[in-house]
């Protein structure tokens, strides 16, 4: 039973390590690709597009950001389909290129408002992680010092 208790301990503490090096490697790749993205949107000059020059670098400003391009965007015609009538995309047509431009920046601010949350919750995975493996490296290290006393 001894060695039974003894392994058990054993698998549980490698699992808590396996579980802690994962979750700082989540914490890591979390705050890593976070920076990478604001770094892409400083060197982009991506900014409100309310005139106050402000970089977008979060959620929320992309958030907003992108409802404000799509106001605008709507301010030239309400969907794709009304802006072409019956009529094909004309590359020419300075209309048709500039709604084609905002539906464009306005993706790429969604994506980041959907990247920013993925990166949120990597980080936070990670935590959990980290507390999971403390927790059971914890149980582990007690069951195996238990199975020694015996």
């Amino acid at each position: 039973m001894n060695k039974t208790v003894r392994k058990l301990g054993l698998a549980v503490i490698i699992i808590g390590v396996v579980a802690l090096a994962v979750g700082i490697v989540f914490i890591q790749q979390g705050f890593d690709k976070e920076s990478w993205l604001v770094a892409a949107m400083e060197q982009e000059q991506i900014a409100m597009p309310d005139g106050s020059g402000v970089i977008v670098d979060n959620s929320q400003l992309a958030q907003a950001a992108g409802d404000l391009v799509r106001e605008h965007r709507h301010g030239i015609s309400p969907t794709y389909g009304e802006l072409l009538g019956d009529g094909r995309f004309d590359p020419t047509n300075p209309t048709h290129i500039t709604y084609l431009q905002a539906m464009n920046i306005e993706n790429y601010l969604y994506l980041a408002v959907t990247a920013f949350g993925v990166f949120t919750i990597v980080k936070v995975t990670g935590a959990f992680m980290i507390l999971m493996g403390l927790g059971l490296g914890a149980t582990g290290y007690a069951l195996w010092r238990t199975s020694r006393k015996k």
